[in-house]
């Protein structure tokens, strides 16, 4: 039997109607049940079956409630057909939300994204214990590296069809390492891990975060670069330097302005590679187009943030020889 139906037969839901809704880029399916006169609520369909306990969604959801951080609330569960039950949040993602809302409730929505990191980060230290997975797994040189090498390998050479001779893969690989290494380096603080605008929703005024199982331990830039260098919206330059001095001016151990900053663009141009690597994938290995109209913002993205890198020129040079974005 389907597995969505039969979770809904054990709940004597038979005749809910069934939505399906938008995925992310995950194997997760997503669909909206409707009870006749109750509440809706969301399933999360997974490929497998799945240990309740130990799903990380599980273990990461109870470290967040506890800060707390807004996360939906899990409401059941069918681990042997791969089904977790959970609170519907609606439809309006900031993303959605920022097409339609004045400059002004923009600022207000990134003002309150801004404190769930400071929260994530505080609290994050005050909580540390190995029960919860974040704790246990970080972004070191090896898993940053990892990340740059997948934008090569499915964004550069999957989808834009690069051909790297050894000389120039060995300088572009030398490069990445660089940029891992210094990363590796920072302040390391609980991180969301992917913290921009279509994995907060709006629920009435406030924010709702979502896709949260991924957390691990990282850079103290990372969640800011997610979420004001994100290649789904386009921010004014004087939101973002706006933004990135309140989360300096509401951190109780807030490192001096300047030095921050050259992190966070450091940290952004990571996290914007390692995006166009997940639109490439997406569009090559999964045959998946929705993300193609984000890979213009993302080169964009990239390009200003590596004319703020001088000391990167080189990397730059590696990628603009294949790239005419970043020229």
């Amino acid at each position: 039997m389907n597995p969505v139906r039969a979770y809904l037969d054990r709940q004597s839901l038979a005749d809910a109607r069934v939505v399906p809704l938008t995925g992310d880029a995950s194997d997760r399916r997503y669909l909206r049940v409707l009870p006749a006169g109750d509440a809706p609520f969301v399933l999360a369909v997974h490929a497998e079956p799945f240990a309740f306990e130990a799903l990380p969604f599980v273990n990461v959801t109870a470290l967040f409630a506890a800060m707390p951080v807004p996360v939906p609330r899990i409401l059941g569960h069918a681990g042997d057909l791969g089904i977790l039950a959970l609170e519907d949040l609606g439809d309006v993602t900031l993303q959605a939300h920022l097409g339609v809302a004045d400059a002004g409730r923009h600022r207000m929505l990134y003002h309150q994204a801004v404190a769930i990191i400071e929260v994530m980060q505080r609290r994050g230290r005050e909580l540390a214990d190995a029960r919860y997975r974040p704790y246990g797994i970080a972004f070191d040189t090896a898993r940053l590296l990892w990340e740059l090498d997948f934008f090569v390998k499915h964004f550069l050479v999957a989808y834009r069809g690069a051909t790297l001779a050894a000389p120039e893969r060995e300088a572009l690989q030398a490069e990445c390492a660089a940029v891992a290494e210094q990363l590796a380096a920072e302040p390391r603080v609980l991180c969301h891990r992917d913290f921009h605008s279509r994995n907060l929703m709006l629920r009435s005024d406030e924010l709702v975060v979502i896709d949260h199982q991924d957390a691990r331990m990282g850079p103290d830039t990372y969640d800011l670069a997610s979420l004001l260098r994100d290649a789904y919206v386009d921010l004014p330059e004087a939101d973002v330097e706006a933004l990135i001095a309140h989360y300096l001016s509401v951190r109780a151990d807030a490192p001096p302005a300047e030095a921050f900053r050259r992190r966070f663009d450091l940290m952004a141009l990571q996290r914007t590679l390692k995006a166009l690597g997940t639109f490439g994938y997406q569009a090559t290995a999964r045959d998946n187009p929705v993300y193609i109209q984000y890979i213009p913002r993302a080169l964009a993205l990239a390009a200003t943030t590596l004319e703020r890198l001088p000391e990167r020129g080189r990397l730059r040079d590696l990628l603009s020889a294949h790239l005419a974005e970043l020229r």
